[in-house]
């Protein structure tokens, strides 16, 4: 096989995922899908996943950069011929390991793959217009902060809007250059299996460069990883899982001999880290409205040996009638939500979302806190937790439950968690991260709510 040939195959894996993610596919299942039957090398692996998260991550920037070479408005281009460009773009802008030559002939050839003749012209012509005048293009500087925002951090409109409108200039700036990036590879370990001094010990036997998070003392972050896989994958000594998401199971607070309920548990993160927490003896029941996710959700309980959880499909924008009132000590509503906090992880997000859509979530956030409170115990706890920032999902949320329910009351969480997490607390007692400001993991939020006795 040439060269070129070569090239070509794992490019066009990446084409194709990234045309079913504009026809509404999720880019983390059809990449899993896509090189799960492909028999590409790890190299090959890597480029496609580079190229599908790359450019769904920075397609602002890089139609920006398309526009300043392209003889006519991107937005009159057919979508297959803007595809291109932005898979060609990528690969001139931002993989140094790629020549320009060679990402600009690889795209040619794949027009012709792809039976569009007519626009290789076009495809060429513009990809080389950019390699000759990118060290030119006007990028926007910070001084003027929304144009920097849509044009080099590549996030829409309406929410860099929403950053500026939450988040001070430099704290926008940082926020929005963070969610540019690609998301760190963390694993939270499986304290029902093993301990994370002696995954980190096995990791380093195999050539893996990992560390300790910062935060959560069940995490370590892969920095660099070798040709050899992760030991204990098929052991279950890990659940890959970012920072932040492991300090919600903490701020639950459970405890062995509970009733646990979590709410909207798939694909079973949280549920199982509160399992291993309470060392299985814990009754944890665990609610996801899609069944093919509780199944999944089954098949991670299984692999990371935790017995004290049942699985069930429910959807809790209806009351669980099946349930009596206060009968859960703790109960965690990790909610639906916009998802802009995990943007890195979600690429597609930032252009699928709109304002509207974060008012029609919280109005479903709103409904899903009103079905599960009447079923915690006097005393109980009841966290509601987002991996999303905007104001209308996290604070609004949780402000406009505590006037609905008079029976509960924010517990602060700055006189219950360790003096590392201090900075995690906002002023107003629940939890705020941010990938620019705690050791890049991902934008989540938390508050704990107490159950009068």
């Amino acid at each position: 096989m040439s060269t070129i040939a070569h090239g070509l195959i794992p490019r066009r894996i990446a084409f194709d995922i990234l045309t079913r993610v504009e026809e509404g596919g999720y880019s983390d299942l059809l990449l899993d899908t896509a090189l799960s039957r492909s028999n590409l090398d790890s190299r090959d692996r890597g480029l496609v996943t580079e190229l599908v998260y790359g450019i769904l991550r920075l397609r602002g920037r890089l139609d920006f950069a398309l526009q300043q070479v392209s003889r006519q408005p991107l937005q009159r281009l057919e979508p297959i011929a803007l595809r291109l460009l932005r898979l060609g773009a990528y690969q001139i802008l931002e993989l140094d390991r790629v020549p320009a030559h060679a990402a600009i002939h690889v795209t040619v050839e794949l027009s012709r793959q792809l039976g569009m003749e007519r626009v290789c012209g076009l495809i060429n012509g513009t990809l080389r217009g950019l390699e000759r005048q990118r060290d030119e293009i006007p990028w926007p500087t910070p001084d003027t902060i929304r144009p920097y925002l849509q044009q080099v951090c590549s996030l829409p409109t309406w929410l860099a809007k929403e950053i500026l409108r939450q988040f001070p200039n430099k704290d926008s700036q940082g926020l929005a250059e963070a969610l540019a990036t690609s998301a760190p590879f963390t694993l939270r370990v499986n304290r029902l299996k093993t301990d994370r001094e002696t995954i980190i010990d096995a990791m380093a036997a195999a050539g893996h460069c990992v560390r300790p998070t910062r935060y959560a003392d069940d995490g370590i972050r892969v920095e660099q990883r070798s040709s050899e896989p992760l030991p204990g994958d098929e052991d279950g000594w890990y659940q890959v899982q970012d920072q932040a998401s492991m300090l919600i199971a903490h701020l639950l607070d459970a405890q062995p001999g509970m009733k646990i309920l979590d709410g909207c548990a798939a694909p079973g993160g949280k549920t199982t880290h509160i399992a291993a927490l309470t060392e299985n003896r814990a009754d944890i029941l665990a609610l996801d409205k899609h069944p093919q996710r509780v199944d999944l959700m089954r098949r991670g309980i299984r692999r990371l040996g935790c017995t004290s959880i049942e699985a069930r499909t429910w959807d809790l924008t209806e009351p669980p009638e099946f349930l009596a009132p206060s009968q859960f000590d703790r109960v965690l509503v990790d909610a639906p939500c916009s998802g802009l906090g995990v943007l890195r992880r979600n690429p597609e997000t930032r252009w699928n979302r709109t304002t509207k859509d974060t008012k029609a979530l919280a109005a479903l956030q709103t409904q899903i806190l009103d079905n599960i409170a009447p079923l915690v115990s006097p005393g109980g706890i009841l966290l509601y937790s987002v991996c999303t920032f905007t104001t209308r999902e996290t604070v609004d949320i949780v402000t406009r439950f505590l006037d609905e329910h008079k029976d509960f009351s924010l517990e602060p969480l700055a006189t219950s968690v360790p003096p590392t997490w201090h900075e995690l607390i906002g002023d107003d007692g629940m939890l705020h991260t941010y990938p620019h400001r705690h050791d890049d993991m991902d934008a989540f939020f938390a508050a704990r709510l107490r159950r009068a006795d």
